[in-house]
């Protein structure tokens, strides 16, 4: 299986695990660091996979990921009370439901579900196909 899997720039692994881990509920699938500050996190929940690289010099900051989810709300339910919500959900006018978080590092996740009307069978952005 050949998929993409983002690298998204922490300053420390341990703020990064916090977030990720804790307050989304992520699963660690591999870890490599000397003093639990710098080295890199592989993190998996569902079908989605990060890896964390801490610190990470010579590439971008402020990286947005999006994940794709069948239920934005429930999303937004279990995570809002563990981390900040940057943007809460909303419908958007082509026809998808998103909201935004914002990890410590000033990485943003874009959350994409379908509207609640389309019984979460079309994908979002083309109604009755695939993103």
């Amino acid at each position: 299986m050949a998929r993409a899997i983002p690298l998204l720039p922490a300053d420390d692994l341990r703020v990064a695990k916090a977030f990720y881990v804790d307050g989304l509920g992520f699963a660690i699938r591999f870890e490599s660091s000397q003093d639990g500050i710098a080295g890199i996190l592989g993190l998996e929940r569902g079908g989605i996979a990060l890896t964390i690289d801490a610190p990470m010099s010579g590439h971008g900051r402020g990286v947005c990921v999006s994940r794709e989810v069948e239920d934005v709300n429930q999303y937004n339910a279990e995570w809002s009370g563990r981390v900040g919500v940057l943007r809460a959900p909303v419908d958007e006018a082509w026809g998808a439901r998103t909201f935004d978080l914002l990890d410590p590092c000033g990485n943003t996740l874009f959350v994409i579900g379908p509207l609640a009307a389309t019984g979460g069978r079309s994908s979002p952005g083309s109604p009755g196909g695939s993103v």
